[in-house]
């Protein structure tokens, strides 16, 4: 009949109480680091993960993941359309007049990108309209000259729905008073908030409105496309440009956010190379400590040889030890970590919220976003209990190796 003798000796030597209380710190030492290692990394890759997510929803869902420009302005920007309504890869197509300027109100300045839009094609290409705090974004009625504006440039500038704000072109205009920069007014209809940078940054007009203050009235400047992956926008830009011909131009996200893009993926895998080194550390521990043990359980192991147990035998009751350890870490990590993960977004506010202090003011996303894929918590989870495994290995060759005649001469 077979009895798993090696299991129950190890998990037996694992339950008593060792002689010396140093080897059991050692042992407490080695799972709680285990159970750090092991937490942080989910933490921190989830972290980096939700960071990655608001890149690609937030930031990207209001950048443009790809631009086709007129050298000249667009005349008939529809016939355009239709020219690359034929390609699978693109899922809509919006026109737009962009301009740079300063808005002002009540003594306060702010620089803001103004983007001239078409609402309800804007809402096919861009995320804008569904993160609206106050307003509607259709509330952009060509002629009326309405404003929709992020929630960071209301904040600044003091501005609320029905306010009055002065848009100031850099474009110089002469007058019997001398060179003049040009201004117009408009009112607020709408704010957004994406609770990214583009909430300090960005404003829309209706694109006849923008058109005109660029003074290209009837035209626009280029289409805004969203495509249905926007990692292949590169070479869908390529494309187009060749089949469009010389008088058009093409521009995608990775050349004014693609670099942030490859710095988060970047810094996940390099903390994810360093935080290990935690697990590292743990799997030392559990080396040491084993190596200890089985200094200690020497006179036991003798007695075990002689009453016929096997090298092998040996080997594995240390190794079940050992693994034990790394088990037990290891799941009280993970389940550390997910807990972490997924409150990880509610801790960060509290503790703006409990310290009145903004931590995140200064990145791309104003808080601290998490996203746990059990992908990684797997992957984790094989790596520790891989690392702890193979820390089991010297300790136990060591206890397999003690001859029963010199272990037992000085007991």
């Amino acid at each position: 009949m077979f009895r798993p003798l090696s299991v129950y000796i190890g998990l037996r030597y694992t339950g008593a109480r060792a002689r010396n209380s140093f080897i059991s710190v050692i042992t407490l030492i080695s799972a709680l680091g285990l159970m750090l290692g092991v937490a942080v990394l989910i933490t921190v890759l989830s972290v980096m993960n939700g960071f990655d997510r608001e890149l690609q929803t937030r930031i990207l869902g209001m950048v443009t993941h790809l631009s086709v420009h007129g050298r000249e302005p667009v005349q008939d920007w529809q016939a355009l359309a239709e020219r690359l309504d034929h390609h699978d890869e693109i899922e809509a197509v919006s026109p737009f007049v962009q301009l740079e300027g300063m808005l002002t109100h009540r003594g306060e300045v702010a620089g803001a990108l103004i983007h001239g839009i078409e609402p309800e094609a804007e809402r096919k290409v861009s995320i804008v309209g569904d993160y609206m705090a106050q307003g509607e974004l259709e509330s952009l009625q060509p002629g009326e000259f309405g404003m929709v504006i992020g929630y960071g440039l209301a904040r600044r500038l003091d501005l609320n729905l029905g306010d009055k704000v002065t848009l100031v072109l850099p474009e110089a205009t002469i007058s019997p008073a001398g060179v003049m920069p040009r201004f117009k007014r408009f009112t607020i209809t709408g704010i957004f908030r994406v609770r990214a940078e583009v909430d300090s940054l960005y404003a829309y007009v209706n694109v006849e409105d923008a058109a005109k203050l660029a003074r290209v009235a009837g035209t626009v400047q280029g289409l805004r496309l969203r495509l249905k992956d926007l990692f292949s926008a590169p070479s869908i830009g390529w494309k187009l440009q060749r089949e469009l011909g010389p008088g058009y131009y093409t521009s995608d996200w990775t050349r004014t956010h693609g670099n942030l893009f490859q710095a988060i993926k970047m810094e996940k895998t390099m903390m994810t190379l360093l935080l290990s080194f935690i697990v590292a550390v743990a799997a030392f521990n559990i080396i040491s400590s084993q190596v200890m043990l089985v200094t200690e359980k020497r006179g036991n192991i003798a007695v075990l040889r002689t009453l016929g147990a096997s090298p092998g035998a040996i080997m594995r009751i240390f190794m079940v030890q050992g693994t034990l350890i790394g088990v037990v870490g290891t799941l009280l990590g993970t389940l550390l970590g997910v807990l972490l993960a997924t409150n990880i977004s509610n801790l960060a506010e509290w503790i703006e919220k409990t310290f009145n202090t903004r931590l995140f003011d200064a990145y791309f996303v104003n808080y601290l976003p998490s996203e746990l894929q059990w992908g990684d918590v797997t992957t984790i989870v094989s790596i520790a209990l891989f690392i702890s495994f193979a820390a089991t290995l010297y300790p136990s060759w060591r206890a397999s190796r003690v001859q029963p005649a010199e272990a037992l001469r000085y007991e």
